[in-house]
């Protein structure tokens, strides 16, 4: 028999081959196998055993930002929930007491839009419904909700207090939201001012900044010529007053037509060059000169048809007084009769527009700040439900928004009445961005109504002095001392924020949420000192009734009798029906969680809080001001952000579009933990991409892994302690595998540590698959298969494969808990183990070997030269296999070439022999361009090929067992 050909009367010894053995199946099956595995470890209560045993372990908390109770759960939620559970799983198996509260945002205007829509199906009227009973089924509907998407989260995998989480509509956690609200009731941070507040009219609300999202939207543009009625106090230097603008026009620009009856001055930038223009058909006007002609384009004028006539000071505009563009109206009423000043304002820019700003200070914040400067008086003319007052004249009535969001007739009746007016100097549309209420995907307004707020930068009387006495400073200390940022960029964003926000608007006009707990003097103004009543034995009493009866006490008939009464006469105070913005819901978390908890921190504060970019300005930013105003200092002390979610293409995932993913489907089709390892491939810093073709890809990685796991399985198959050997005893390649497990230790440790688990997944996903699969494993399949049961290399590979064991499927347990367990118990079976209560091995610093390395580095290196010449004949058909040849390998390096020599290196190339020499390559030898100094030059393997191990040698069929090599023959023997 050739080594070419198989004579079928040859011995057959596949018997007496070592094969792997497992049971552990190449398919996963993880849509149907992993609720097995949630069972289970609600059945033996691993969450709750690891607590147990916490022993003197270092604390590690992160704390959960509560998702809204309201819908089933989509691809970012899925995101955040397995990035919070790596972390989670990761911190115990380091050693920490790692603990995990899931929590709940259950208040809130989407819960009760929901109740109103089932009254509207059912023909009720919302208003007619006592109070207590409208929240009581907004309570049920989040708690329907609660249910549904904590079984969503365990389905991910995700480990936690699940059958005790936080609900800020718990009683306990209403009570505390009051408590802390009592807290800027006593400290003096609650006031209440009348001012412009984003106000979103479909939801009938003001919404707080964190509850706005910015879109394009088209609107109208108009200039507007306000007339020169008169001048005051103006003495120029020459003496000789000037007459020409009596009778010229300021003009204005506004992308908000309906603002316009709402006017109640003109501001201009103090150093802003400005000039008189004549204007053929219009007369003279005044604008900046530097947007003089981007207005005459505007009004579409040809350019003989104006020109400029002089400058204008900001003195002498600061004597001009100006007629409203309504005054003398038909059915106008005397509504605009009032002359309007025109006054400095820092905000006014040359960026756009005409250099003068129209100032409506009930509809926007720099309006608002000149009418406090120079004591302009606020309109009432918008309604909540965005209308004007019935009674205003000429416009009374009309919807600037309709109750679906959409653009009501106010624009245009304005712009039609200024043109009856000769006001309007020109008009057009403009695409812009605008903000819109991220729940109803309305527009929203500025709109002037009273309201409760926190105000950020008045002095605090609460000792608490050590970052700063205001919450701005309080909260920009600990941005900037107190917090760690990942990425570093994040602290940038949120203290920009914190640095330029206004006061927070704390009131809602809702109904289901918890009440702003305090009382009002009747008669009082908001600026008189006795305006809030300030007692600690009522806020007591409020505080025992909420811990008993939940927050519903505050509206049930005789609550504030019962808790004035003794105190002060019921009579002379007004209870307070607005409830609070729900950001300060979630903002107060680290005090009925982290503070309250027998499971929370000993100091009240979290390691770390985790959520998107988007919460520098939600969640990060309302608990660190609320944490500032009632402790002093942020809650936390590490933030970490991830980005969005996108479609293949890197678009926008939406519904209409069709392009979603919804992270059922994926367990359903894949299992849960192809959706972790989605996640655990992803850079999550930066938007993160997902679809069907990536999740192709992400479960090819699965299979290859899967595969490597099971090999290695299949290798361990009956191995015992008596088996092991000591790392000195291993041959050089189980030592150099040892290494690379030490330099993984190392390397997945620091990963974990820094939340990098892209390159903790990727150094492992490597080693498994290149290191091992495509080398070791495939070198010592040999012997692992022949070699005698008791010879030392079969041994040491073996004793490698327990360690490798033991960490690799530990150090991958917190991406891929499913998997993990899996390979865990199909080795380790056992009633009530799992992988999840183990940490991550010890590993001994020793097996850390750099010259060896160093030195294997070279021999891979030398074998890719090999295995590269080989394939080439493998491809032409000369060989089936690396076992049919015994190439002679030609290295020109002396320290190489020794290396070589050192170790099996026909094993490390999978050839029956190999000869190495010194002497040059021939012209027709092999040659790799980025394995320098080595030529190959191919030779088939001489002698016949054994029926055991499949190896070609000259001594196969001399032994007493026929067709066996010398090493076969001696394990044939016994």
């Amino acid at each position: 028999m050739t080594a070419q050909t198989t004579d079928s009367t040859a011995p057959d010894y596949r018997d007496s081959v070592f094969l792997p053995q497992t049971d552990f199946p190449m398919r996963a099956g993880l849509p149907q196998r992993e609720p097995e595995w949630l069972a289970r470890w609600e059945r033996i209560g691993i969450y709750d055993r690891l607590r147990e045993r916490a022993g003197d372990r270092p604390l590690f908390v992160l704390h959960d930002g509560p998702p809204y109770a309201n819908g089933h759960l989509h691809i970012g939620h899925a995101l955040n929930k397995v990035l919070k559970d790596f972390i989670v799983r990761s911190r115990q198996m380091m050693g920490h007491e790692s603990r995990y509260v899931p929590g709940w945002d259950c208040h809130g205007l989407p819960i009760e839009w929901k109740i109103e829509e089932q009254y509207r199906a059912q023909g009720r009227d919302k208003d007619a419904v006592d109070v207590v009973e409208f929240r009581q089924e907004c309570r049920r509907f989040a708690e329907g909700w609660v249910d549904i998407q904590r079984e969503e989260f365990k389905r991910l995998g995700v480990t936690g207090k699940w059958d005790d989480p936080y609900l800020t509509m718990d009683y306990h956690a209403e009570a505390v939201i009051a408590a802390e609200f009592m807290k800027l009731l006593m400290n003096g941070s609650l006031y209440q001012g009348s001012k412009p507040v984003m106000w979103s009219p479909v939801e009938q609300t003001a919404l707080a900044e964190a509850e706005v999202e910015y879109h394009d939207i088209t609107s109208h543009q108009i200039w507007v010529a306000f007339p020169v009625v008169s001048q005051r106090d103006f003495a120029p230097l020459d003496g000789c007053m000037r007459t020409d603008l009596l009778g010229a026009s300021v003009v204005i620009w506004t992308t908000t037509p309906w603002t316009i009856p709402q006017n109640r001055a003109v501001a201009y930038g103090p150093g802003i060059a400005y000039g008189l223009y004549d204007v053929t058909g219009k007369g003279a006007v005044l604008l900046a000169d530097a947007l003089a002609e981007q207005v005459f384009t505007a009004a579409k004028l040809e350019p003989d048809s104006w020109r400029r006539l002089r400058d204008v000071g900001a003195d002498e505009l600061a004597s001009l007084v100006l007629a409203h563009p309504y005054r003398g109206i038909e059915g106008g009423a005397g509504e605009w009769d009032a002359d309007i000043p025109v006054l400095p304002g820092d905000h006014v820019t040359e960026d756009a527009g005409t250099g003068f700003v129209h100032t409506a200070p009930s509809h926007g914040d720099d309006d608002y700040q000149l009418a406090l400067k120079f004591g302009l008086v606020l309109t009432h003319n918008v309604l909540p439900d965005g209308s004007y007052r019935a009674d205003l004249p000429v416009f009374g009535g009309q919807a600037i928004l309709t109750a679906d969001g959409k653009e009501g007739p106010a624009n245009v009746s304005n712009i039609k009445a200024l043109a009856g007016q000769g006001a309007l100097f020109a008009k057009g549309k403009i695409k812009h961005s605008y903000p819109h209420s991220w729940r109803s995907k309305a527009p929203v307004i500025y709109r002037n109504t009273p309201q409760w707020f926190a105000a950020i930068d008045r002095e605090l009387s609460d000792g608490m002095d050590d970052y700063g006495q205001t919450i701005r400073a309080r909260a920009l200390t600990s941005i900037d001392a107190l917090v760690e940022w990942t990425p570093q960029t994040g602290r940038n964003r949120i203290h920009s924020m914190v640095e330029n926000r206004p006061d927070w608007v704390l009131s809602r006009q809702r109904a289901w949420g918890v009440p702003l707990t305090c009382f009002t003097k009747r008669g009082a103004r908001p600026d008189d000192a006795d305006f809030l009543l300030r007692s600690h034995e009522v806020n007591t009493r409020i505080l025992e009734s909420f811990q008993e009866h939940g927050a519903d006490a505050w509206y049930r008939d005789g609550f504030k009798e019962r808790v004035l009464d003794g105190i002060v006469d019921p009579a002379d105070y007004d209870q307070v029906t607005d409830v609070l913005d729900v950001w300060f819901d979630s903002g107060s978390t680290h005090a009925f969680v982290l503070r309250d908890r027998a499971d929370g921190t000993p100091d009240g504060l979290a390691d770390l809080y985790l959520e998107g970019t988007d919460q520098h300005r939600g969640w990060f930013q309302s608990s660190l001001l609320q944490a500032c105003a009632t402790r002093g200092r942020a809650p936390y002390r590490g933030v970490l952000t991830h980005g969005f979610t996108l479609d293949e293409k890197g678009m926008k995932m939406s519904k209409s579009l069709g392009n979603t993913t919804a992270p059922q489907e994926v367990i359903d089709q894949y299992g849960a933990d192809i959706l972790r390892l989605w996640v655990a491939q992803s850079d999550y810093t930066a938007d993160l991409r997902i679809g069907k073709e990536i999740l192709k890809g992400t479960a090819d990685a699965y299979r290859r892994l899967r595969n490597t796991m099971r090999f290695m399985l299949g290798a361990l198959d009956g191995f015992s302690d008596a088996e092991r050997i000591d790392p000195a005893e291993m041959p050089e390649l189980e030592r150099w595998v040892l290494h690379r497990l030490a330099e993984l230790d190392q390397r997945v440790r620091e990963g974990y540590a820094a939340y990098d688990f892209q390159g903790v997944f990727r150094a492992l996903f490597d080693f498994a698959t290149g290191d091992l699969s495509a080398l070791w494993f495939d070198i010592r399949k040999d012997s692992l298969y022949c070699d005698a049961p008791a010879s030392t290399r079969r041994r040491a590979v073996r004793t490698v494969m327990d360690l490798l064991f033991h960490r690799l499927t530990l150090w991958l347990a917190p991406m891929l808990p499913f998997t993990c367990e899996d390979v865990w118990l199909s080795r380790l079976p056992s009633e009530d183990d799992s992988v999840h209560l183990h940490d991550f091995p010890a590993t001994p610093a020793e097996w850390l070997d750099p010259a060896l390395a160093a030195k294997w580095d070279a021999l891979r290196r030398a074998r890719r030269a090999v295995t590269a010449a080989l394939e080439l004949k493998r491809a032409d058909k000369t060989i089936g296999a690396s076992l049919e040849a015994a190439p002679v390998v030609h290295v020109e390096d002396a320290g190489l070439l020794a290396a070589l020599r050192s170790v099996d290196f026909a094993d490390v190339c999978i050839t029956s022999a190999i000869q190495l020499s010194a002497d040059p390559a021939p012209p027709e030898a092999f040659r790799l361009p980025e394995v320098p100094g080595i030529g190959v030059v191919f030779a088939q393997a001489p002698g016949q090929k054994c029926q055991r191990c499949w190896k070609i040698l000259p001594d196969v069929g001399s032994h007493a067992h026929e067709a066996s090599c010398a090493r076969c023959d001696a394990v044939l023997a016994g």
